[in-house]
């Protein structure tokens, strides 16, 4: 099968600059590259085809014998002395750093260095806590530069080495066919440094598992899930990294009392039947102390009463929320005799005025009469 023109292959004028035909095939390289096309035969051939036709166009000497004599030209069993494409240099001159950072390399010789991974520390505080704001203190586990070693991860009186696989860059190249790639050195982890003798406490990590307490400032409002961020209190950072952050993430306890809503309190306030049914006045809790409540005659179950104010100014609220009492009539038990007749002479009075002594329940029988069609 005949070869298709070089510069067809990259796309470029016979004209085109160096720049140009260098551009045209980084981006048929990084298009067709078969670490990007893993079982492609057909994104492994054009890569083949882009690669040859760029170390022939790239070189003076051999795009200059191509321009005149074609494939030819460059045959060196055709005897014309351009010569044919050897080894990889042209593939590694036109993308230098590039492929490095795409597949993980880091050109340049230079160590991994990644910033520390984040933390969460789940935090349990009281209603009271968080409607005040607190100051609490917390014992995470964290990771500290080995006391022995000093962090170096070595013995003491040693040292560690350049790594002699890779001659302290943390890659390696490995020429794989056709194209070779870089990686992470297998012996060193990328760090380019050997240890022959580690650390007896930290085993050549450097680092040692500790902990440490850290002070938590609870601001006032703060809500269930809400999150508090400390920050470079994470772990630490890799080959001199920076650390990450810790979240400490907030829970509330369940109140004996109130439950919240947002900035809202809800609680169930208890009332007699007496008190219900002729009104008073009763004492409710609050998050402030007490407060007092008129309870108006003829007061049903379920009513609510609200009290301006009276919940938890939010962390990014203005104002406070309310408290919610909601009325939960209770039926009287444990009755004297004395009570029950009481109770029952009641009843004997209000038969026959059901209409007016109990006008829910006898709203409801007309309904359910309704309902039958009775």
């Amino acid at each position: 099968m005949s070869k298709r023109d070089f510069y067809e292959i990259l796309g470029v004028n016979r004209d085109a600059s160096e720049d140009e035909i260098k551009k045209a095939y980084r981006k048929l390289a990084m298009k067709y590259h078969p670490d990007r096309n893993p079982d492609s035969k057909e994104a492994e051939e054009k890569f083949k085809e882009a690669k040859e036709a760029y170390e022939i166009l790239s070189d003076a000497q051999k795009r200059a014998a191509y321009d005149q004599y074609g494939h030819a030209g460059i045959d060196p069993q055709a005897g014309f002395g351009g010569g044919g494409s050897q080894g990889f240099g042209g593939f590694a001159d036109a993308f230098g750093g590039i492929f490095d950072e795409i597949f993980g390399g880091r050109g340049g010789g230079r160590s991994n260095v990644y910033r520390g991974a984040d933390l969460r520390y789940n935090l349990e505080i009281s209603l009271e806590q968080a409607a005040h704001g607190t100051e609490t203190k917390i014992r995470i586990p964290t990771m500290e530069a080995c006391e022995t070693c000093h962090g170096s991860g070595a013995k003491p009186g040693t040292q560690p080495i350049t790594c002699p696989t890779c001659g302290g860059s943390g890659q390696v190249r490995l020429q794989q066919g056709f194209f070779s790639i870089q990686q992470t050195c297998p012996k060193c982890h990328g760090t380019g440094r050997f240890i022959p003798d580690p650390c007896n406490t930290c085993h050549g990590a450097g680092r040692v598992k500790q902990h440490k307490t850290l002070a938590v400032k609870i601001p006032a409002g703060v809500d269930e899930g809400d999150r508090i961020r400390l920050a470079g209190e994470g772990e630490h950072g890799v080959n001199g990294g920076p650390p990450g952050d810790l979240y400490v993430q907030i829970h509330l306890k369940p109140h004996p009392v109130f439950t919240r809503d947002h900035n809202d309190l809800h609680c169930e306030m208890p009332i007699s039947f007496t008190t219900a049914a002729l009104g008073g006045e009763i004492e409710i809790p609050t998050l402030d102390g007490a407060a007092m409540i008129k309870i108006p005659p003829e007061t049903q179950s379920g009513r609510i009463f609200r009290l301006r104010g009276k919940g938890i100014k939010g962390v990014r609220s203005h104002t406070h929320g309310d408290l919610l009492c909601h009325v939960v009539v209770e039926t009287p038990v444990n009755l004297t005799e004395r009570q029950k007749e009481l109770l029952r002479e009641l009843e004997e009075i209000s038969l026959g005025n059901d209409g007016k002594h109990n006008p829910r329940a006898q709203s409801w029988m007309d309904k359910v009469r309704d309902f039958f069609g009775t």
